[in-house]
């Protein structure tokens, strides 16, 4: 396994990282030899733990808490009762009023700054009009938006009034926003009239009378002339211009103190089957877990430029935002990332002197199979730290970013999840980065390996588990009895433990890890399991396939089947050399259990609009379950390409 870099000795004395260590060397007489002995003692001492993360960031309490954790019976259990916060008020104990909170540009070339000052005016604008029309701690307000200011604004107005908030992004259709926002029954409706994605005009007008239709509980609707200056022409008199709300309206930044377990959010799970899960966090949860995550493993500190090229659609915008509890400014991005050119977030970063890049291990892909020498074409002296999250990283992927993007810098693959709007795993300053893994344990998540008989194990594929609580774990899913739902959702098959669906491997001897793929859409390939990330990965090598799906289907009388779905590039066709290629690098790099019965050559791979494979739902699909019970067509990106899948599931 290749060391591809090691942070200075100045860096990781600079951490704040180390900065806790001295910290808890001087408060607590705790001293570690190295991050996985820190590791370990978090993990072991979830109590003093989270109290020490308390401690540290000196968090500001209306009221003192009488203990901790209630308990260690998930999901069942409270942090910080008698607590009472809030998290918006953290956010701006760091404002600097002449220095930029808020970086943002789009694809057509607009480009904003916001002044610390300037983000607390606005933001005291739409308070005062939420209280005006109504609106006081617990109520749903919901967003329809791109990631734009306004999305950031509005959000940080709900929170600091104690509403819970929500949002989708507008490349979400009628039906999708709906199954997500009727459950929570909201009182207002944020949405924008349209946006521009790869160079075309998208006009959601429609799509919003359908959305304001089909939601009974709204009280009032604010639009975003976005696309057009005149999008109010085309709503009801009724709907207001959120522009109008920030020349019209002031006031001074009030924050309501919400108990330590009072939602902040709600996110929802993919939907690929069924209604999307309505998961809420705790302010307080969310709070801690940020701070900690942004610090000890993002490192980011004051006055640096926090990018991560996301949509309000997926936990990561909601994760961006705690960029903001470091002092740092956040960086947002509205559009394709590939236009007008493939290297255009590149080009953004050299522009705006982005510290710290994130992005999704699929564009990092997508850029090592165009070939592309990013470092030959941009200067990127500023990046320090490229992170990378919604699905495995590829060991050549890692070689990429070093070889052809930038040698010195600390790649931070992580993993996590809309359950928790974070990451189990990630990065640390304290270890070096080694080719194909994650860097570590996150701080307080006592995560382990399990085996076929729920024994932890270590340098073997295992179940990833984590067997105690951590403060963002959901408080609950909105409208589940008895918690009926989220139990089956992680702690039916080991009890007292959260099973996240994840394959995983323990490094005993460097304390990293390398993901294989979700367990629930495992290749079980004569009793072998293995990661579906491994094919892809070997598959990856291959220059002909632009990307590829693959299944296993264990049928009747023991017998198995295991096609590969491959999507080439344009103008190739599959031929008898590419399938070869294909069969020799899964059986070089793996095993021949790893080579396809079949290869078959589809038009697209179907994915999530959050950009997840939908593995799972196909393999339902195969095996001719009902089609409604299988996949949500409205949670996809490209629903078009389910219909080959249809057909196919026919022929077998």
């Amino acid at each position: 396994m290749e060391k591809l870099w090691e942070a200075s000795y100045n860096f990781k004395n600079n951490s704040h990282l180390k900065n806790y260590c001295n910290w808890l060397a001087k408060h607590y007489g705790l001293k570690f030899i190295d991050y996985q002995e820190l590791w370990k003692w978090s993990a072991d001492n979830t109590e003093m733990f989270w109290e020490s993360i308390w401690k540290y960031f000196n968090i500001k309490s209306h009221s003192q808490y009488s203990r901790v954790l209630s308990s260690y019976n998930m999901p069942n259990c409270k942090w910080f009762e008698g607590a009472t916060l809030n998290y918006a008020e953290h956010i701006f104990r760091q404002s600097k009023p002449k220095e930029t909170a808020i970086f943002f540009s789009n694809e057509t070339g607009k480009h904003i700054q916001i002044s610390w000052e300037a983000l607390e005016q606005k933001v005291a604008a739409m308070i005062t009009y939420l209280k005006s029309i109504g609106v006081k701690k617990g109520d749903c307000v919901v967003a329809y938006l791109p990631n734009v200011p306004e999305a950031t604004i509005v959000f940080l107005a709900v929170n600091a009034l104690g509403a819970i908030w929500s949002s989708t992004s507008p490349d979400f259709g009628t039906e999708s926003v709906v199954n997500r926002f009727a459950q929570i029954k909201p009182k207002v409706l944020i949405a924008v009239d349209g946006y521009n994605y790869n160079g075309k005009p998208y006009d959601k007008t429609s799509t919003v009378k359908q959305i304001i239709s089909s939601l009974p509980t709204l009280k009032k609707v604010i639009i975003l002339p976005y696309l057009n200056n005149n999008a109010l022409d085309g709503f009801d008199d009724d709907c207001v211009n959120i522009n109008t709300i920030f020349s019209t309206y002031t006031g001074k930044l009030q924050f309501e103190a919400v108990d330590f377990n009072h939602p902040i959010w709600v996110l929802y799970s993919s939907g690929t089957t069924g209604l999307p899960k309505a998961i809420v966090h705790s302010h307080g949860g969310i709070l801690l877990e940020h701070y900690k995550y942004m610090a000890f493993h993002n490192d980011v500190h004051e006055g640096e430029r926090y990018f991560w090229f996301t949509t309000t659609g997926w936990m990561m915008w909601n994760f961006l935002q705690s960029a903001l509890l470091m002092g740092a400014s956040i960086v947002l991005y509205d559009g394709s990332p590939t236009y007008p050119k493939f290297d255009a977030l590149w080009s953004f970063s050299d522009d705006l002197n982005i510290n710290y890049f994130g992005t999704s291990a699929p564009y990092l892909v997508a850029n090592m199979k165009k070939q592309l020498n990013i470092k030959n074409k941009h200067n990127l002296s500023s990046i320090r730290s490229i992170s990378s999250t919604g699905a495995p990283l590829p060991t050549e992927a890692f070689d990429y970013v070093y070889k052809n993007i930038k040698q010195d810098v600390w790649l931070c693959s992580m993993a996590g999840g809309t359950d928790v709007c974070t990451a189990f795993v990630g990065g640390t300053p304290l270890n070096a980065v080694y080719s194909g893994e994650i860097q570590c344990r996150a701080l307080g998540v006592s995560l382990y390996a399990l085996d076929d008989l729920g024994n932890p194990i270590e340098d073997d594929l295992g179940e990833m588990v984590i067997d105690k609580p951590m403060p963002s774990m959901p408080i609950y899913f909105w409208n589940d009895k008895d918690n009926a739902r989220y139990k089956s959702s992680y702690f039916e098959d080991y009890p007292g433990k959260w099973r996240h669906g994840d394959f995983i491997k323990i490094n005993s001897k460097t304390g990293g890890l390398v993901i294989y793929g979700r367990s629930d859409a495992t290749l079980n390939r004569h009793g072998i399991r293995i990661g579906t990330s491994e094919i892809y990965r070997a598959v990856n090598k291959i220059k002909a396939v632009e990307d590829a799906l693959i299944i296993n289907l264990e049928l009747e009388g023991g017998k198995h089947y295991m096609p590969l779905f491959v999507k080439l590039k344009e103008g190739i066709d599959l031929t008898d050399d590419i399938k070869q290629a294909i069969n020799s690098q899964l059986k070089s790099d793996y095993s021949p259990r790893h080579v396809p019965d079949e290869i078959i050559e589809v038009k697209d791979i179907p994915y999530t609009i959050s950009g997840k494979k939908m593995e799972a739902p196909i393999k339902k699909i195969l095996l001719k379950m009902p089609i409604e019970k299988s996949i949500n067509i409205d949670a996809m990106r490209n629903p078009e390409s389910v219909k080959f899948f249809i057909e196919f599931a026919k022929t077998i």
